[in-house]
């Protein structure tokens, strides 16, 4: 018989306050049960306790998509035929469509994935900052710049967490590269450390209000990310007030007596059984497991270090899986086939078009060439933890063919080949293995070139080992497989040559002056091809920006410039600072390849001249911003106006400008909208190392208005008193 409301024990009354539930729960809980949460159980599962009805937490792999299922205690794929989930495009290409909105879209849809499979916390999403091109995890962060990152993550957090699923937000922090990254110790200014590398986490946490955070792998200040005093409880308890759970990265704990008081709650992935190879109960020997039991039964540790993490853990529950309003959420709909397609579309950014080549015109094009591995290659799959069972994916080749139909001949060689294996990350592959030699396969792709009206190659990097993938760093900047030369050969056999480029990472192009388009596509997932399809046809008008620089080579790059990547004897020292990607670029005044926050449209806007509401600016004074836009193009097109501020005299050296808002507007032809930015004293701060706190000094500052980071169109001045 059921017992009625008012007999329910305390932490099944979800009338009651979340706090007095967790403290009902855990007065109810013995030592061992209490000790079995905080560890893994399984692969991607910890314990709940069957005899209160707590259920077990369930986490999954992201941020793109669901992971499939894999083995209880190994990594192999446990052979469900129901866990093909939709493959959403990379958070490279989310941050590339410089919009909100969408992220809020992305974060809803998967969401909705993960709570369909009932997963409760999704392991994502990542906002690790892009410090060098050669990291290999790039492609799973948000870009470069932290407010762009920040603005993003926040709606990302909220649409995953309506779904009674937890984001995990990762990798805190500082793990801006694969080499050595169980190992490396990461040196960097205080300074640059709050200005550059937390505040998309910070966002996350105090806006996004995200209830799980991930650890890193590296070391910072001598101690491991998964268990650091200074990041876990000074930083991200202390000043930030999280009050969800921290979670490790697999393998991410290191040892039993620092990760009981350093912050982390949840152990997972800890390598065989953290001590000893080949012992059984493997997950009983974690350093949370027994070893963390046996000394509290000794009491050599106090029981209140166990509740601690009991209790953010049961928080977690109660907001999630103990959650009765909990929705259902939803699978590979033609609603998240739609959302992925239109994340894709408007993350795509179009890079370089002389001529006005693009979009291709059918009704002059009769034949067109589609060459290169990139355009039948799965990308998926492949990468580390990312890769996805995508119940399906469209290839580029696929995509265009479809569009096309038979309005044009459409004609592919291969031109170059890859690693060609079957199974990657565990995942089967399309089988596109090719032994023609180099010779054949590029007399082929030269042969169809020759008599085609337009040649759209799709190349780039893929998600091998090595290239765009966890686990290691690329081994430099150009692109494999030889394809440099390939471009070229192309290039000089027809002159309406698209270059696309699919990648997580900037890439060197030497041959850019030799080629008129040149698009960047990223890793578009289930729906890649329609959405490339869709921006080279001119169906939609692309409106991406770049989320990082573009160097013409690595030595124009902070982290090899200044920095010592990736370290000696696993020290590493950012001496770069505060001066990441385009705030290096500005201070040392080089021209990039393609500048942050640049991308081209099949359209044109006309920036007018900006005005300020106030040439002074009091403490607790805002001052608005005005600049008018018109599309002066003959088709309606998104342009994203950016705000930069810089100041012009300071006790501290300071960026020459920093990205301080950005506005993503809709404009028909003709059509002119005026934009609006309100800035307050907090975008004039910077962090005072010897105040520890974030401190903004009177003084001029200037506003720049522009359509990427390297061209302004507008200034304004005004004085903070």
């Amino acid at each position: 018989m059921l017992m009625a409301q008012t007999e329910l024990p305390v932490y099944l009354d979800d009338s009651k306050p979340v706090e007095e539930r967790i403290e009902d729960a855990l007065s109810r809980m013995t030592l061992e049960e209490k000790v079995k949460m905080v560890h893994a159980q399984s692969q991607f599962s910890s314990a709940g306790v069957p005899r209160l009805g707590i259920p077990e937490n369930w986490m999954t792999d992201g941020p793109h998509g669901i992971r499939a299922e894999v083995q209880w205690d190994d990594w192999g794929q446990a052979g469900w035929t129901n866990d093909s989930c939709l493959a959403f495009p990379a958070l490279t290409c989310l941050a590339a469509t410089w919009n909100p909105q969408l992220a809020a879209l992305y974060g809803k849809s998967i969401g909705e994935e993960a709570r369909y499979r009932n997963k409760n916390v999704l392991l994502g999403p990542g906002v690790n900052i892009y410090r060098t091109p050669l990291n290999g995890r790039n492609f799973e962060y948000m870009g470069e710049d932290p407010f762009l990152a920040s603005r993003m993550v926040v709606p990302y957090v909220q649409g995953v967490q309506q779904n009674g699923v937890a984001a995990c937000v990762k990798h805190f922090a500082l793990n801006n590269q694969e080499v050595d990254r169980h190992t490396v110790n990461v040196n960097v200014s205080d300074r640059a450390l709050y200005e550059i590398y937390l505040p998309p986490f910070k966002a996350a946490v105090t806006e996004g209000k995200a209830w799980a955070i991930m650890g890193a792998y590296n070391r910072y200040k001598g101690q491991w990310c998964c268990q650091n005093e200074y990041l876990l409880n000074n930083i991200l308890r202390g000043e930030w007030h999280f009050d969800g759970v921290v979670v490790s990265d697999w393998g991410g704990v290191n040892n039993t007596e620092q990760s009981i008081y350093q912050g982390v709650d949840m152990e997972f992935g800890t390598w065989t059984d953290g001590m000893t190879e080949g012992r059984g109960n493997v997950f009983d020997q974690y350093y949370l497991a027994t070893p963390f039991l046996e000394l509290l039964r000794a009491q050599k540790v106090k029981e209140e270090e166990v509740d601690k993490k009991v209790r953010n853990i049961l928080r977690l529950t109660f907001r999630t899986t103990m959650d009765r309003n909990r929705p259902f959420g939803s699978f590979v709909t033609p609603e998240h086939s739609l959302a992925a397609q239109q994340i894709a579309e408007e993350g795509i950014v179009l890079l370089q078009n002389k001529n006005n080549l693009l979009p291709v015109d059918l009704n002059t094009a009769k034949k067109i060439a589609v060459i290169g591995e990139n355009a039948v290659k799965m990308m998926t799959i492949g990468g580390g933890s990312s890769s996805l069972k995508a119940q399906y994916e469209i290839s580029p080749l696929d995509g265009i063919k479809n569009r096309i139909g038979t309005q044009a001949e459409v004609v592919y060689a291969r031109g170059y080949v890859g690693e060609a294996t079957a199974i990657q990350d565990g995942v089967k592959s399309r089988d596109i293995i090719d032994n023609r030699s180099p010779e054949e396969l590029l007399a082929e792709a030269v042969e169809a070139a020759k008599s085609a009206d337009y040649v759209v190659f799709i190349g780039g990097l893929n998600k091998h080992d090595g290239q765009d993938s966890e686990g290691n760093d690329r081994s430099g900047l150009g692109l494999p497989y030889e394809q440099d030369g390939l471009i070229r050969t192309l290039a000089k056999v027809n002159k309406n040559l698209v270059v696309v480029i699919l990648s997580g990472n900037a890439v060197a192009m030497p041959w850019a002056n030799e080629v008129p388009a040149i698009v960047e596509s990223w890793y578009l997932g289930s729906e890649a091809g329609n959405a490339l399809a869709s921006v080279l046809l001119g169906d939609s008008n692309p409106s991406g920006k770049l989320p990082f620089t573009f160097p013409v080579q690595l030595t124009d790059v902070g982290a090899h410039a200044a920095g010592d990547y990736p370290g000696v004897n696993q020290e590493e020292y950012y001496n770069e600072g505060i001066f990441v990607g385009y705030r290096w670029n500005d201070k040392n005044k080089i021209k990039a390849l393609f500048p942050f926050g640049h991308g081209l449209s099949y359209t044109q806007f006309t920036y007018g001249k900006a005005s300020i509401s106030n040439k002074t600016m009091q403490e607790n004074e805002t001052v608005t911003v005005t600049v008018p836009v018109k599309n002066t193009g003959k088709r309606a097109g998104k342009e994203i106006v950016q705000l930069y501020i810089g100041d012009e005299k300071c006790t501290v050296e300071r960026p020459v400008k920093e990205l301080k808002s950005f506005e993503k507007i809709l404009l028909n032809p003709d059509e002119e909208k005026t934009v609006e930015f309100s800035l307050s004293v907090d975008d004039l701060k910077f962090y005072d190392e010897g105040k520890k706190d974030w401190v903004a000094e009177p003084g001029k500052f200037k506003v720049y208005i522009g359509a990427s980071s390297a061209d302004i169109r507008s200034t304004v001045d005004f004085e903070l008193k």
